[in-house]
Parts: structure tokens; C-alpha cells; sequence
């Protein structure tokens, strides 16, 4: 899940990009409400997270602004202005909820999950399967069999990640791309002690493994 923070005052921003991320979301923070809806307009996020004041552009203009491409992005206003017509006026301009500061960010993370749920709707599958083994992307839950799985944040990125390509060969590359975000190869073996965890983790006691290394590309997870 992606999500894009606008947030001009960086010790906010960081509060927030280092609790999504712990978490499990991908997290890109922008500082000023222009450079804020050239992002949003040319990427595709899961959800924006957007402050009412920032420089530039403030938070109401970014998001009349980004609807008016046709983005459906769902929005989260934050903002020290808690007065109903404050509200009023965010949701308005088309944002889908509204967080007054200061906040917790347990109160956060839910209000992001709720938008994210709404915005599946019934017919978006929210749980991932492979054999006997399951994921559930909301509650953040993995199990095989009857057995749960606890895997910290960056574990669970990763199974997400060969879930979705179930069957098929990923590269270092790919992984490094869509689970760690860096766009070159720091050269360090993070990779394979990760898959190595994981594989610990969830073929660990169980007569078949789903974790399969392909020498010299990359790894798969194949259940049939």
C-alpha cells in the first residue's frame, strides 16, 4: 500500500512516515502543497495524507486541484483548525476525512485503514492465499494451517509481494524496487537474510516448502 504524505512541518512528517512504515505501507513525504499535487497527480497512491496549511498551495487547493484531474486518490485532511466549518470546507473540497492536531497516531493508522476499506468495497479480495498458507492485508495477519505466523513489518511487504506473483520468478531487482523502494542495488545482502527469515518463518515444521530460491535470478513462491 502506498501512501503519500503532504506535510510541511518535519518533525509531523517524519512522526508519520516512520509509523507507516513500521506498519508495512510505502511512504513518500513531499513538503509544499505544488509539489505536493505534481505527486499525487503523476503517481498512483492508496491514500494521501494532507495538511490543511502548507506553503504553495494549501491543503484545500491541492485536493480541489488534484479532483479536478479526475484522481480519486481518498484524502485525509490534518489540520490544527477544528471548527465544524473547517471540516466542512476539506470535505467539500473532496477529502474523505478529517483528523484534527494533535493527534495519535493509533487514532491515524485506523482512520487510514477505514478509508482503505471503504475504498476496496466488497468485491476487492482483502486476503491473500497460496496453498495452505493466508493472508489477511487489512488485519495484517498471516497463518498456514492452523498455525499464525507473526513477521515484522518488512517481512510482511515481502511475502505480500511473492503472494501476488505467486508462481512466478522475482528478481532481486523487483524486490528491491517494490519492497524496499531503492531504485539500485546497495550491494548488501538484505535480501536473502530477509527471504532467509521468512523462509524460517513460514516453511519452518511443515512437509513442503513454498520458498524457493532460483540460482543466479531470484526467488519464488509456489504452492502447487
Amino acid at each position: 500500500m502506498r501512501v503519500l504524505v503532504i506535510e510541511d512541518d518535519k518533525e509531523t512528517a517524519s512522526y508519520i512516515a516512520k509509523g507507516l512504515t513500521e506498519s508495512g505501507y510505502l511512504v513518500d513525504v513531499v513538503n509544499n502543497g505544488r509539489d505536493g499535487l505534481l505527486q499525487a497527480a503523476a503517481e498512483d497512491y492508496d491514500i494521501a495524507v494532507v495538511d490543511r496549511m502548507l506553503p504553495g498551495l494549501d491543503g484545500v487547493a491541492v485536493v480541489e486541484t488534484l479532483r479536478g484531474t479526475g484522481k480519486e486518490t481518498p484524502v485525509l485532511f490534518l489540520s490544527a483548525k477544528g471548527r465544524v466549518e473547517d471540516r466542512v470546507r476539506g470535505l467539500k473540497a473532496g477529502g474523505d476525512d478529517y483528523l484534527v492536531k494533535p493527534f495519535a497516531f493509533s487514532e491515524l493508522l485506523a482512520r487510514i485503514e477505514a478509508l482503505l476499506r471503504r475504498r476496496s468495497g466488497p468485491a476487492v479480495d482483502t486476503v491473500l492465499r497460496a496453498g495452505d498458507l493466508g493472508m489477511g492485508l487489512l488485519a495484517r495477519q498471516v497463518s498456514r494451517g492452523d498455525q499464525k505466523i507473526d513477521l515484522q513489518p518488512r517481512e510482511f511487504r515481502l511475502l505480500e509481494y511473492l503472494m501476488r506473483h505467486e508462481g512466478q520468478v522475482v528478481t532481486r531487482t523487483m524486490l528491491l524496487e517494490n519492497v524496499w523502494d531503492y531504485h539500485f542495488d546497495p550491494q548488501t545482502n538484505v535480501i536473502d537474510v530477509h527471504i532467509s527469515r521468512l523462509r524460517q518463518k513460514v516453511d519452518r515444521g511443515f512437509d513442503k516448502p513454498l520458498l524457493q530460491t532460483v540460482r543466479g535470478i531470484g526467488y519464488s513462491l509456489r504452492a502447487a
